[in-house]
């Protein structure tokens, strides 16, 4: 459980700092990555899916956000 759980705040780390950036194409890739790494861990039940899910919507909401900024 420890490695999805770790590789989940990882990629979601990741995510947050290319979102602070300014490439939206490898804010989009990391997000992605991120997402699919938070889906994994819930699946596997190392998280519960609500927080995945609430983790998701909030990198999601920042990304929608820097898309409409055009950054």
């Amino acid at each position: 459980n420890r490695i999805y759980r770790g590789g989940a705040r990882t990629y979601v780390k990741k995510a947050r700092t290319s979102l602070e950036g300014k490439d939206l194409q490898v804010a989009q890739q990391d997000t992605l990555e991120a997402i699919s790494a938070l889906d994994k861990a819930a699946e596997k039940g190392a998280i519960h899916k609500n927080n995945a899910a609430r983790r998701k919507s909030r990198l999601m909401k920042r990304l929608a956000a820097m898309q409409k900024t055009g950054a």
